[in-house]
């Protein structure tokens, strides 16, 4: 069975209404528990549906947040969790951004969604979060271009609890069959990469409320 990150539930949620939906993700929850890396099923609001333990794993050390937990909305965790730095690592440019930009994409496909507005509501309560969404982001886009928004196959750092992997990487793998995506669900897998040692280590720069770069300094 797979697990809510962090080991707070067995059970699926939010739990789709037809029978066969929820035999679906029963039968889902093992697979994706068998993977030994993390995996996690999401909605459109990046809601965690479902999770195993090797995604647990790899925010076992984040600590509390009301609203930002990596087992209950992973996006929420990208964009307001104070720790999310120490375990993603190169935060702003190769998590939060390009996350914020699929945010984006979501609202305009999904603009009456009441989960969705709830986070825009919380990107604009934040003064630089909200500059980077407004201003920071349409610039980011026109630099790095769409291909850095794409998920499946993105390669980005991480930085393991576990010492067996430490400063590593990840490869981002959409792993939806159809029936999942008919129920407007998302599965992605973070496969782990082996780097060498004797690359310089990614550092973790825990960031404040919100620290984002792309956003230019104010002038005095």
């Amino acid at each position: 069975m797979a697990y809510q990150a962090g080991g707070q539930r067995s059970v699926p949620r939010p739990v789709p209404e037809r029978p066969e939906a929820q035999a679906y993700l029963r039968d889902l929850a093992g697979l994706v528990e068998a993977v030994p890396f993390p995996s996690v099923v999401l909605d459109h609001r990046w809601d965690v549906v479902l999770a195993n333990t090797a995604f647990a794993s790899l925010f076992r050390g984040v600590g509390p947040h009301p609203t930002a937990m990596p087992g209950e909305n992973l996006l929420r965790f990208v964009l307001f969790h104070p720790d999310a730095s120490t375990v993603l690592g190169d935060h702003e440019s190769s998590w939060c951004l390009p996350m914020l930009a699929q945010f984006a994409d979501a609202v305009e496909r999904h603009g009456h969604d009441h989960g969705l507005q709830a986070i825009r509501r919380e990107i604009a309560q934040d003064p630089i979060m909200e500059a980077a969404y407004r201003q920071g982001l349409p610039h980011w886009r026109r630099a790095v271009g769409e291909r850095a928004v794409a998920q499946d196959g993105a390669v980005r750092p991480l930085l393991h609890p576990d010492p067996r992997w430490g400063a590593t990487e990840c490869r981002v793998v959409d792993e939806t069959p159809r029936t999942l995506q008919e129920m407007g669900y998302t599965r992605l897998t973070l496969v782990l990469r082996e780097v060498r040692r004797d690359r310089p280590r990614v550092r973790a720069v825990r960031r404040g409320a919100a620290h984002l770069r792309v956003v230019p300094a104010t002038e005095d």
